[in-house]
């Protein structure tokens, strides 16, 4: 016992003396430790880039023998790279490594790790255990463990770029951006088409799907695949949430190393109260967004099940694409002739009430529902301690903020006044030869879809002028700001309201619900409807020179709905030259990100003298 207890202190002080061997060698050479680790970090973000394109290319065409062992090749040498990366973290920044390296950031740095076993232990003639034996030594795990890692790496890398204080409007601008270029060459792929597509309408149905406009040249249902509709999904998703709350999220939730900074600039992008409440509100807006569409799949299922002729595989499909197109407020359908199909309308009216409530809850904006898991947490504690006799002491002076209160008072305005006015004028119209409760269920969706979700029940060219004009009015407006809905936002077009009943009554200050409104947000909504006007002219002006043979009134509403991302459109889409689909395409990105943001990572922030001058007034009259 002697002897193994003289055995475990020396091995006690060679480790002492190993580890202050370790800290003097990592102190000694701490700055080129640094710049190896960034010149690495770089290495494995474009090693995460290529191999990504690696993946996409392997999955998505049919390739001979020798091109796909070229494309190995090239993932195991981006493997290799990863590797490196996660081995020089380990080893020369082991105490910054462990202390910000969160639980999903380990495992896929463990799975790196155990897929270079076969390069050290090459394939057993007679493996211990046979089953992870074949998981270990097939090529899905391989894919699995590189996509992985890619994706954290790319979403870690790019909060990073934040964290350089790079123009935040530029970032955001640019992600979108570079999201559709991907798609466009994505959608691409063999096997997303059933017989190929032009790249000028891969790309046209990749700004709408970024954009979640809804807009399309070709026909979605007899074009793609199911792996291409996958796509789309994807696409679709990425859009509606932001492509910054995505790899925010990864960034945050799954590696925790960003900077001060960084996070800051992620909660004004989510509008968040506190660097506390960042990751729950990340986490709140994602698993939101995942259980209403799971539950809405659920609902556009049982409204068409065994209604419309399809197997159960192919309404699984159905409802699930749907359930993401209507609560992203895409417009974007799987079925030919979208929801104005004749079974569908015939057969599945209650589909489209599902619809609208999906197309609401998108597009109320993702502010309004965290007011409402504050507000529901805080009855339920209210209610729980007072069941307990426990004293609850309030902090919050109003469950319900300015922002939520105008948001749903002006979208429930919107509503009954398009509800009310498409039921008045098309009742004998397009609504003719209905039941109803039918030309209810009608008037309710298309009372709600003009205002982003871009949905057709109905044939749109088939309206009164008067209904197309009040839908030109809906489309405009939109939905709740934050959300997935286009326009210029309900709380813009509340804010004008709210100034002009200030300078009418003559009110020193802008008031809603017992709240003075900031001269920043009158000052930022004026500026958005003045923009949103000019750039309606000026599309409107560029479409109809470029198409002087279709009619002004399809082109008018066309290009309002590319702009405003409604994706509503009187059947002159696929008709439109390819310079007409190009200019559509930048409306649809400027829609999205919002020419006000566009501008301001354009131009950025200028400093300007603060000197005050002599206030004066404009004669207007």
């Amino acid at each position: 016992m002697r002897l193994f207890g003289e055995i475990g202190n020396l091995l006690r002080f060679r480790g002492i003396i190993i580890a202050s061997a370790y800290r003097r060698f990592t102190g000694h050479f701490i700055s080129p430790i640094r710049i190896l680790s960034d010149i690495l970090q770089v290495i494995a973000f474009i090693a995460s880039i290529v191999c990504v394109v690696c993946l996409t290319v392997y999955v998505g065409y049919d390739h001979d023998r020798h091109t796909g062992i070229n494309i190995l090749r090239l993932l195991r040498i981006c493997q290799g790279a990863f590797a490196i990366n996660v081995l020089f973290n380990l080893i020369l920044k082991f105490r910054n490594t462990i202390r910000e390296t969160k639980i999903i950031k380990w495992i896929v740095d463990a799975g790196i790790m155990v897929s270079i076993i076969p390069w050290i232990y090459p394939h057993p003639t007679h493996p211990w255990i046979p089953q992870l034996e074949q998981i270990l030594y097939s090529n899905k795990f391989l894919f699995s463990v590189l996509g992985a890692y890619a994706v954290v790496d790319i979403c870690y890398g790019i909060v990073r770029l934040i964290g350089k204080r790079t123009n935040p409007s530029l970032i955001l601008s640019g992600s979108f951006l570079l999201f559709i270029i991907i798609g466009s060459f994505v959608l691409m792929l063999p096997k997303c088409t059933v017989g190929g597509i032009s790249y000028i309408d891969s790309l046209f149905v990749a700004t709408s799907a970024v954009s979640i406009t809804g807009l399309t040249t070709i026909d979605i249902s007899s074009t793609f695949t199911p792996f291409g509709l996958l796509i789309l999904a994807v696409l679709i998703q990425t859009g509606a949430l932001g492509v910054m709350t995505f790899t925010s999220f990864f960034a945050l939730f799954f590696s925790g190393n960003t900077s001060i900074y960084s996070q800051l600039m992620v909660k004004d992008m989510i509008y968040t109260r506190s660097l506390d409440s960042l990751v729950p509100t990340l986490l709140y807006i994602l698993g939101f967004t995942l259980v209403i569409e799971l539950v809405g799949t659920g609902l556009f299922f049982l409204s068409i099940h065994d209604a419309i002729g399809m197997s159960i595989e192919d309404e699984l499909i159905f409802s699930a694409f749907h359930a993401l197109s209507a609560f992203c407020n895409a417009g974007f359908s799987n079925i030919e002739g979208g929801l104005s199909n004749p079974i569908l309308l015939h057969n599945a009216q209650s589909l489209y009430i599902v619809a609208s409530i999906m197309i609401l809850a998108g597009g109320i904006g993702f502010p309004i529902l965290a007011n409402f898991k504050d507000a529901v947490a805080h009855t339920v504690r209210r209610i729980w301690y007072r069941i307990h006799g426990i004293p609850f002491k309030e902090v919050m002076c109003h469950i319900y903020n300015m922002n939520t209160k105008i948001v749903l008072l002006s979208t429930t305005i919107l509503f009954v006044a398009g509800f009310v006015i498409f039921l008045a004028t098309e009742y004998n119209h397009s609504l003719a030869g209905m039941t109803i409760s039918d030309k209810i269920v009608q008037s309710i969706f298309n009372s709600v879809t003009p205002r982003s979700a871009g949905f057709s029940s109905l044939n749109p060219a088939g309206f009164r002028d008067v209904t197309i004009l009040f839908i030109l009015f809906l489309m405009w407006i939109g939905g709740g700001s934050q959300s997935t809905a286009g326009g210029i936002k309900v709380n813009t077009i509340a804010a004008i309201w709210l100034n002009l009943r200030s300078i009418v009554t003559g009110r020193e200050y802008v008031t809603a619900f017992k709240r003075s409104i900031a001269i920043g947000s009158i000052r930022r909504a004026n500026a958005v409807v003045a923009l949103s006007i000019v750039s309606y002219l000026i599309y409107s002006l560029i479409l109809m020179s470029l198409e002087p043979e279709l009619p002004t009134k399809a082109l008018l509403f066309e290009s309002c709905s590319a702009l405003f991302t409604v994706g509503s459109s009187l059947g002159i889409t696929p008709d439109l030259c390819n310079a007409s689909k190009i200019l559509l395409c930048t409306a649809m990105f400027i829609g999205r990100v919002g020419i006000i943001s566009l501008l301001m990572g354009l131009i950025g922030h200028r400093s300007y003298h603060p000197a005050k001058y002599p206030t004066d007034n404009i004669i207007i009259n």
